[in-house]
């Protein structure tokens, strides 16, 4: 079944009403979109989808510290993509820009987004927005909100659940990339009340490019090349975004155990999440609620029992791929979650919910198959 609803999936045959439409039939003039914080990764990226997008065009690029120059001599792997060359954000002609792609370290999007003209539509990557509670906020990355207005009109982009209020926002939260290959299994079975609230414990594991492309001591090729080590333990600025939106689900506070891991390869994501089951359900009655809920979904993906996802099948992809299995511990499953951090995790559902704000079909410039090997 899971295979078959992949196959459709692929060939673009999607719920008009649910899944992401593909192509437009309609000849309009391309939505104007600013990228501020191109330099990096995740701006990178969303440049990279939008060459060959085809409803929206890129009028600006924004990277305060590479100003003047062209994309391709930041990233050469851009080269001969028709592109505005950078610039400083105050030389951006806002008049001429529909939406904006906010690709900017946290504490510092905050004041920039509110400063924006009131007729832009922006997709935040950074974690200014996720959190509706400013304490919490405040908390967890040391230092008071500066936009607390514009935070309670902000929108948690999880696009896959959140579609219709995406549709309607002007300013979208995109999710972290923990949270995304976290939540897209766990929330539909916490809504149903199928797995325990719990003991849910989240084992993940990423690519270096997750820690951005600033240069830091542990991102370094010895520092990573060879081996694994966890990080943020009992402390990851995630925790408490993937708290927020299972409480949500479940209605009731979740607290979880998560561990992060960085691993030696520059794309990719592994969740394995550990979860309780509740009455008596079973690992195929979870597997069978995933695929009921995302059978309509282009994006995820629900394998057929047995089937392990690998990060290598999702690399450069907008694809959730996941599956459940059976613990040895009796009432235990064990759910397994990939995802491209860049893709999926940033860059792409970013585009996803540009799609949607701009009345766009949302698989608009995200049609790439996963690269392999």
């Amino acid at each position: 079944m899971a295979l078959v609803k992949a196959a459709r999936a692929r060939s673009g045959r999607v719920s008009a009403s649910s899944g992401p439409a593909c192509v437009s039939t309609v000849a309009v003039a391309p939505s104007k979109v600013a990228v501020l914080g191109a330099s990096g990764y995740t701006g990178a990226d969303v440049a990279r989808l939008a060459v060959t997008h085809g409803g929206i065009e890129l009028t600006a690029l924004v990277a305060e510290r590479s100003a003047g120059q062209k994309m391709e001599s930041v990233f050469p792997h851009l080269r001969g993509a028709p592109m505005p060359n950078l610039s400083k954000l105050d030389q951006v002609d806002w008049s001429q820009v529909d939406a904006a792609f906010a690709c900017l370290p946290h504490a510092l999007t905050q004041e920039i987004v509110a400063g924006l003209p009131k007729h832009i539509k922006v997709v935040d990557l950074s974690a200014d927005f996720r959190l509706k509670d400013v304490e919490t906020y405040a908390k967890w990355y040391g230092g008071e909100h500066l936009a607390k207005e514009l935070q309670k009109e902000a929108v948690y982009g999880l696009t896959e659940l959140e579609r219709d209020l995406v549709r309607g926002a002007r300013l979208v939260a995109n999710p972290g990339c923990y949270p995304t290959c976290s939540q897209l299994p766990l929330v539909p079975l916490l809504e149903k009340q199928m797995i325990s609230t719990d003991n849910i414990t989240i084992d993940a594991k990423s690519g270096v490019s997750g820690a951005g492309r600033a240069a830091k001591e542990a991102s370094l090729y010895c520092e990573v090349a060879g081996g694994m080590h966890a990080y943020g333990v009992g402390s990851h600025r995630h925790m408490p975004e993937i708290e927020q939106e299972l409480s949500k689900a479940a209605g009731v506070p979740i607290t979880i155990s998560f561990t992060p891991h960085l691993i030696p390869m520059s794309r990719g994501m592994q969740c394995t999440i550990y979860v309780n089951l509740e009455g008596q359900n079973t690992v195929d009655d979870l597997r069978a609620q995933l695929d009921d809920r995302y059978k309509d979904e282009k994006f995820v993906i629900v394998l057929e029992e047995g089937q392990i996802p690998h990060t290598r099948h999702v690399k450069g992809s907008n694809y959730c791929v996941m599956n459940v299995f059976p613990d040895r511990i009796p009432g235990r499953a064990i759910i397994v979650s990939v995802i491209d951090n860049l893709v999926k995790g940033a860059s792409g559902q970013a585009m996803q919910n540009m799609n949607l704000i701009l009345g766009l079909p949302e698989g608009m410039g995200l049609m790439q198959e996963p690269m392999f090997p």
